[in-house]
Parts: C-alpha cells; structure tokens; sequence
C-alpha cells in the first residue's frame, strides 16, 4: 500500500520521544517528515531513536534551517497549520494528495506571525474540557493524518 499522499512537518519539535512516535508512523503510512529548525535534540539522540525503534532507518525524512527555508524548498506546498487557536475543526476540510500538515513545538505552538497569515488554514483539533492546554503533539499528528487517510480513500 501506498500512502506518501500527506507530509508531515514539525516546526522547532523539542521532545524526541514525541518526534521519534511521529516519525514511526511516517515509516509504518510511507510519509515524509519534515523537520524545521531549531530542534530540541540531536537526531542521535537515544530517545529518539528508542521512540521510533528500529524504523528510523527507513524513515524519509528531510531538515530545514529555518521556517523560510522551508517555504523556499517546497513552493508548492498545500499548508494546513494545526494549532489550538484554530476555529476550523480538523475534520471539516476536505485534505488533498500531497497536503503538508504543519505542527509547532511542544511547549508554545505555531508563532502567531504564521498564523495570522492565513488563518483559514488552521486547523484546531476540539477538545471538551477547559482544564487542558492542548493534546500530545504525537497523538495530535496521528489524529489528524488518519482523517486524511479516512478521507483520501486509503485502505
């Protein structure tokens, strides 16, 4: 099965066990990972790798010094940015082949700069109690992504 339809992009991740579920699950779905920098560890890092097991090796992944290199390498690039700013419901779009799901750093979030630069493209995923900041940034990205799959047809 082929399913490299959607990228992931984590801008400035700071917790390796987190990148390190994402990443396993870019290598379990064939999708590419997307690195912004800074990052919050070392790509050696133990962590992440114990994290993403043994599937790092396989994982198609790239790294971008900054937010604007980014851009520059992928001009084409269909952003959803998920934040908990959002107003639009993750599962409200309609996700496209080859979208790129963009998701900030742990501890802040997507700058509001980035946000406010469309903010028709950001996406929140609901949560029904007030006593939470925000979902795991690992269960987040697989939430997201398996309605695009659900979407896109993909079995």
């Amino acid at each position: 099965m082929q399913s490299n339809f959607i990228n992931i992009v984590l801008y400035s991740p700071e917790i390796p066990q987190n990148t390190g579920n994402i990443a396993r699950m870019c290598v379990s779905n064939d999708l590419k990972l997307h690195l912004v920098k800074p990052l919050g560890f070392e790509l050696s890092d133990k962590y992440l790798k114990r994290s993403g097991l043994d599937y790092f090796q396989y994982l198609n992944y790239q790294v971008y010094e900054n937010w604007e290199n980014f851009l520059e390498l992928n001009p084409e690039a269909n952003l959803w940015l998920l934040s908990t700013k959002g107003t639009k419901i993750y599962w409200d779009v309609k996700f496209q082949s080859n979208d790129y799901l963009v998701f900030g750093p742990e501890t802040r979030g997507l700058p509001k700069e980035l946000l406010a630069k469309d903010i028709d493209r950001v996406l929140v995923v609901p949560m029904s109690s007030d006593n939470s900041r925000s979902l795991n940034l690992a269960s987040t990205v697989q939430t997201v992504y398996y309605e695009a799959f659900r979407q896109l047809g993909c079995t």
